[in-house]
């Protein structure tokens, strides 16, 4: 159950829902409104407690506008307690051109928690034939396994830069995200399965494993193909690291 909760501003949680019976409980969160502007200064610290077990997700894109001058930012903070069990399931973000945008994630995970996510990110408007020419996105990635640090990424993706085209860097394309399923891995047939599955219809995918974490990258042109290839694989991690049988939240169908 969604025992506590506390908010400033119009960032909430809009519902917490129960389609899988009494647990676990599917938080959808909010931002009103629908996007992020220049001096914005937004922040999620989620925590789930001792062998409780939650699902956080968002209804739709989380879209950054374009800032002329300051730039807007997102801290998250996540933490599975004690035997806990926390899902990240947000939905993309997309980039506009000429926003300034920084995002960071912090994750921690206490003894025997386990924690499934993702993080996607699109850089322009491409339904629109927007390309990411001008502005910047900084993303910070860390998380902590028992206190000790497990995984750690930065990224700095300037408009119009050579890293957005090089092979090294984006290979020219819009569309790029990362799953992970943090927690010893039970199985090696269960990596071999994730590598096994491609994205569908477009796009690059590969897995790879480090020192308790799993993680599957993704990319191509397609935020569709990203979030059914991430779907798909959370589908097949979610009983091995959970214990449930993969449930989509409701929200994900409107």
């Amino acid at each position: 159950m969604l025992a506590r909760q506390r908010h400033s501003g119009p960032l909430l949680v809009q519902r917490a829902l129960h389609p899988e019976g009494e647990a676990p409980c599917h938080a959808i969160l909010l931002h009103p409104p629908a996007g992020i502007v220049a001096g914005d200064r937004l922040r999620i610290d989620a925590s789930c407690g001792p062998d409780a077990h939650a699902l956080l997700t968002t209804p739709g894109a989380t879209k950054w506008y374009r800032a002329h001058h300051s730039g807007a930012s997102m801290t998250t903070r996540l933490l599975a307690s004690q035997g806990a069990r926390l899902e990240y399931l947000p939905r993309e973000a997309i980039v506009y051109e000429g926003a300034r945008a920084r995002a960071t994630l912090e994750m921690e995970l206490e003894n025997d928690s386990r924690m499934l996510g993702w993080d996607l990110w699109c850089l322009g408007r491409t339904a629109s034939g927007e390309r990411f020419t001008t502005g910047r996105l900084e993303t910070v990635t860390t998380l902590r396994c028992a206190g000790r640090l497990r995984w750690e990424e930065r990224g700095t993706f300037d408009g119009g830069a050579p890293l957005l085209s090089a092979s090294a860097g984006l290979s020219g394309q819009p569309v790029f995200g990362t799953l992970w399923a943090a927690g010893p891995l039970a199985d090696r047939s269960l990596l071999d399965a994730c590598r096994a599955m491609d994205p569908p219809r477009a796009g690059r995918g590969a897995v790879t494993q480090l020192p308790e974490v799993l993680l599957a990258r993704y990319l191509g042109p397609s935020t569709e193909a990203a979030f059914e290839w991430f779907v798909r694989l959370w589908s097949l991690l979610r009983p091995a690291y959970l214990g449930n049988a993969a449930t989509a939240p409701r929200i994900w169908s409107v």
